[in-house]
């Protein structure tokens, strides 16, 4: 495990160098990874540990799409591909992906095969973290890990396709072999992570869930929104207020930013951005600080898996979230950016 300085705090990370596929595969070479749900996270994971040589089976509920997209994707009906209790039989490690709300229903299934010695593995510490409402105890004998690739399955797989890694956290719940840590390292490497970063279930999932709710998505959605709607009050096209609020963000900005950070952004860019850039970044900052602090009691208080439990058990809980995403297609601002992209060079035909 190397020692790396972050901003003056020493973190413990496991990277490829250190922790090479070669070794991954000697770790798990006697294990049958058993990947149950093929939904988010699912087909990422399994193609790379697939693609990497590992011995990987998919369990996925006959018929359903994802079985369909799992056939499509290669994996071999009666060889590959199982019903889910024989694939949670044949393997010795689980690794639990379906949603939370999944998680919740499938439990009492997953826990009649999870025999002495095997390993329990997620991607998001939600279902042990809030175990007193997901009712997701593991008994004592197996080993219970997790591995969060930062960002969806999609781009987890698109990245590996490409020869790159998306980062991943992970932990260790419970050590009843004495080979969990090794084993949470190894399916990080396998499911193809640039570097894994230590963290807990709990850590994880607070983390997570503030993520969301805040900068990557709630946050991002909302501050869009606002801007957008005073520029277009103030009398700027619905094309001048998405270019100003959107497409320069997600075609230019931001990819400065991954490349070397926010200072280098702000280095190349005009003088006036960066004087107002670093004048109003304290501004916002002050304004939005109150309702992080609130978003992270919600998420730590139990308070927001309560309301995602609770929503996702409603029968009518997909029709009410399908309005919800058709308000946000349907609305002027994403209609003027479906417009946008479309003019965007390379999506332009030579047709007149």
């Amino acid at each position: 495990m190397a020692k790396i300085n972050f901003g003056g705090v020493v973190e413990e990370v496991v990277t490829r160098e250190e922790f090479p596929l070669e070794k991954a595969r000697e770790v798990l070479k006697d294990e049958t990874i058993a990947v149950i749900g093929y939904g988010v996270q699912g087909p990422g994971q399994a193609l790379n540990m697939r693609d990497n040589g590992f011995n990987v089976i998919v369990g996925q509920r006959k018929p359903s799409k994802s079985y369909e997209k799992a056939l499509q994707d290669g994996w071999e009906e009666g060889k590959t591909l199982f019903g889910i209790e024989e694939a949670l039989e044949r393997g010795t490690v689980i690794m639990y992906l379906l949603s939370d709300a999944g998680q919740i229903a499938l439990w009492p299934t997953v826990k009649k095969y999870l025999t002495a010695g095997k390993t329990l593995y997620f991607s998001h510490g939600f279902a042990v973290t809030y175990h007193d409402q997901t009712g997701i105890v593991p008994p004592p004998d197996v080993d219970v890990v997790l591995v969060a690739p930062k960002g969806s399955g999609t781009s987890l797989r698109r990245m590996f396709l490409a020869g790159a890694g998306l980062n991943s956290s992970y932990a260790v719940y419970q050590d009843a072999t004495g080979k969990a840590e090794a084993r949470a390292s190894a399916i990080g490497i396998g499911v193809g992570s640039g570097y894994l970063f230590k963290t807990t279930f709990e850590k994880e999932v607070y983390s997570d869930l503030t993520g969301e709710r805040g900068i990557l998505m709630g946050a991002l959605a909302g501050v869009m929104e606002a801007q957008y709607n005073k520029l277009r009050q103030m009398g700027h096209s619905p094309s001048e207020a998405f270019n100003e609020t959107v497409e320069e963000l997600t075609q230019s900005l931001i990819r400065l930013v991954g490349e070397n950070g926010m200072d280098w952004m702000y280095a190349n860019c005009s003088t006036t951005a960066q004087r107002g850039a670093l004048d109003w970044r304290h501004k916002f900052r002050k304004a939005v600080e109150p309702v992080f602090d609130d978003l992270y009691e919600s998420v730590a208080s139990g308070e927001e898996a309560r309301i995602v439990i609770e929503a996702n058990a409603r029968p009518d809980y997909r029709d009410k979230l399908n309005k919800e995403l058709e308000e946000i297609r349907n609305s002027e601002m994403w209609q003027a950016g479906a417009k946008v992209r479309s003019l965007r060079p390379e999506r332009q035909t030579t047709s007149v």
